[in-house]
């Protein structure tokens, strides 16, 4: 086994994160049935761009992304506040992607992560979790102010991390950010869960059999 460099996401890789289950538990009158909760999820996220977007790059603030949405959703304010609390309970970490990561640094590779992610929720990432210590580097959107699947993040931190796109391995839960890091010849692969990761990887040999 070569050591190489492996990037994670965080939502939805290294943390749970879904957004369904967090407005039927925040909005329950709001996100009553299967059809509520989604619908509710493309008014307040946006497929992660426009207000949720903005939010994630570091472009607007909490309180700004409150009234935008409120304002264009018809929640109160109250109410978006509520959901934007309860995302940290809701990133809460995979454990066994914790582990597949304990394994891959075993094998001598090492860690950096790559993550939309809005400012005040990586600031508790990084204060919540002793594992965040095994990452030699990561960006976070809202440091550098733009976000995946922008190239020029991709750009930004290969070259922070001083690292190639050759030796180096992405993993994302995201399709459209998995395609982008491919164009620019990073081995990406999209993360349904740890089991299929771990074979993938394996198959690359970057990790052996158990």
């Amino acid at each position: 086994m070569q050591p190489t460099h492996v990037i994670f996401d965080f939502g939805g890789v290294v943390f749970r994160w879904n957004p369904l289950h967090l407005l039927a538990r925040v909005l329950p009158e709001r996100a009553n049935t299967p059809a509520a909760a989604e619908h509710w999820k493309g008014l307040f996220f946006q497929n992660y761009t426009g207000d949720w977007g903005a939010f994630d790059s570091g472009l607007i603030t909490m309180a700004e992304t409150r009234q935008r949405i409120a304002a264009r959703t018809g929640l109160a304010e109250s109410e978006v506040q509520a959901v934007l609390d309860a995302v940290p309970d809701e990133l809460a970490p995979q454990p066994e992607t914790v582990a597949l990561m304990r394994r891959l640094r075993a094998a001598g590779h090492r860690l950096y992560y790559l993550s939309n992610m809005p400012a005040p929720y990586a600031q508790h990432l990084l204060r919540a979790h002793d594992f965040m210590a095994w990452f030699d580097d990561g960006v976070f959107s809202s440091t550098v102010k733009m976000g995946k699947p922008e190239p020029a993040i991709y750009k930004l931190a290969l070259r922070q991390f001083d690292i190639t796109a050759g030796e180096t391995v992405f993993i994302d839960d995201h399709a459209p950010n998995v395609d982008a890091a491919r164009a620019l010849g990073i081995t990406a692969f999209v993360f349904s869960d740890a089991e299929v990761l771990a074979r993938d990887l394996t198959a690359r040999k970057l990790l052996g059999t158990n």
